[in-house]
Formats: structure tokens, C-alpha cells, sequence
């Protein structure tokens, strides 16, 4: 069975749900579409965002409205859908989401910013360290992972366009880059580079300020990453750049059970 899974940081459902997002929803056809930075909470969104037909669609929102959350519509029912890591101070900005399948299970994840301060930054390794404790059980007890969602860090030189101009720049940090290096040394597999191994210019975030987007001056934040035992099923990882309507542009994986 072929799936084809598409991951979005959207920065506000709302705001992409004037800008067209339906109509770019209906016609990718995906099997399962991930969302991040939604922004909203369920009882602010129209019915037609919550009832796309042929799509199941499951939300956990930030208790700050206006902020963080994420969301995944599928169009093949979940054996069970999960929220959180069980751990309060994570939990309360909606950035978790979990969903088994038969044959995978996919999380969904909105890792923190550390740009904000010592303290933002502090607590986004914390996450990063405990999402790892996380993900590395359910492999021990037999989960295939698929995890998708803005990581918030290029982890290579090569993924973004000026390395050297941002090296004291939260989200190339060496303590970040070498959080993601020990997570895939942990056997995680960053999907994108199995096909695009050294493939430069290749980003999903741009800053909204001096045409960058337009100048392709942009980072690679976005990823999809399975289990060193589950990458035999993946058959393609790639990017989305024409795709607006966010700072960020959609990835996809497409995968064969």
C-alpha cells in the first residue's frame, strides 16, 4: 500500500485558509497531511477546515490562543491518536501529536524556537532531549516512526544558505546541530538526504524580510525522519518551493507499505 504524506508549517491555519489552502489541499491528494504553527484553536475554525471531505482530522491546540499547535487530517482512520509526551510543561503548547497505523506510526511535531532568549532556548533543548527519551521507547517497543514537522534547526552548512553569518544564530547553534547529529546517531534517518544526498539550495524556511524567498536566502527546518528499520519502505523525500502562502513551504514523503 503506497501513502503520501505531506508536513506543513503554515503560520496560522486562518491566515492559510484565506490565502487558498483548500484548493492547494484538494489537489495534492494526499494520504495524510501534517500541519504545524496552526495557530487557533478548533471552536475558531470554519466547519469546512474541520470536515474536509474523505479526511479525518485530528487538532491539539496550544492552551495560549494564537499560538504554536498542530494538526493532521488523514483520509485512512487511526487505530488511536495521541496528544502530548505526558509531560505538563511541553504539553500545555500543543506541539505533539501522535498517530498510530497499521504498519507506522506518525508524529507530528512543532519543536520549539530558541530564538527568544537563554531561557527559549533552554527549554527547546529540553524538548529536544525528551523527544528523544520518547520516540526512542516506542521504537523499543516496536513502532515503526515516521516524524515529520518544523525542527527548528538546520542541522549542515549545506542546509541553509549562509551558514557562516548565522553560526550564533539560534536554529544553527553548534549545541542544536549537534543535538540533531546525536538524534540520528541514534538511528534516525534524515529522509530528504537519502535521495538529495548533496543537493545545495534547498530550503523550506524564509525570512519574510529583505525578498528572501524571492532570492532563495533560506534554511532547511522542515524534515521527515523514520527509523533506520523503516527506511527500506520510503520511496521518495522532497520539497515543495513553489508552494506559498507561508514563510515556510510544504515537504513530502512517499512511502511504500
Amino acid at each position: 500500500m503506497k501513502f503520501r504524506l505531506i508536513s506543513w508549517n503554515v503560520n496560522g491555519i486562518r491566515a492559510i485558509h484565506k490565502k487558498g489552502f483548500l484548493d492547494w489541499f484538494n489537489n495534492e491528494k494526499a494520504d495524510i497531511v501534517s500541519l504545524q504553527e496552526t495557530k487557533a484553536q478548533v471552536d475558531q475554525l470554519p466547519k469546512k477546515l474541520v470536515n474536509i471531505p474523505g479526511y479525518k482530522s485530528y487538532f491539539n491546540s496550544a492552551e495560549r490562543k494564537g499560538y504554536s499547535g498542530v494538526a493532521t487530517y488523514s483520509s485512512v482512520e487511526p487505530l488511536t491518536v495521541y496528544r502530548g509526551m505526558g509531560v505538563d510543561k511541553f504539553d500545555v503548547e500543543g506541539r505533539v501529536q501522535r498517530l498510530d497505523f497499521n504498519g507506522f506510526t506518525l508524529l507530528n511535531i512543532y519543536y520549539p524556537n530558541g530564538g527568544r532568549d537563554e531561557e527559549r532556548l533552554k527549554y527547546k533543548l529540553d524538548f529536544y532531549d525528551t523527544f528523544l527519551d520518547y520516540v526512542n521507547d516506542l521504537r523499543d517497543n516496536g513502532h515503526n516512526l515516521i516524524i515529520c514537522g518544523d525542527l527548528n534547526t538546520a542541522h549542515k552548512e549545506i542546509d541553509l544558505a549562509r551558514p557562516k553569518q548565522n553560526e550564533d544564530v539560534s536554529g544553527f547553534l553548534p549545541i542544536e546541530r549537534d543535538w540533531v547529529s546525536k538524534f540520528l546517531d541514534n538511528g534516525y534517518i534524515d529522509t530528504f538526504r537519502m535521495f538529495h544526498e548533496n543537493e545545495t539550495n534547498q530550503y523550506t524556511w524564509w525570512s519574510y524580510r529583505a525578498r528572501a524567498r524571492e532570492r532563495n536566502v533560506g534554511w532547511r527546518l522542515d524534515y521527515y525522519f523514520v527509523n533506520e528499520e523503516f527506511k527500506e519502505h520510503v520511496k521518495a523525500s522532497y520539497i515543495l518551493s513553489d508552494v506559498m502562502g507561508s514563510d515556510h513551504c510544504p515537504i513530502v514523503l512517499e512511502i511504500e507499505i
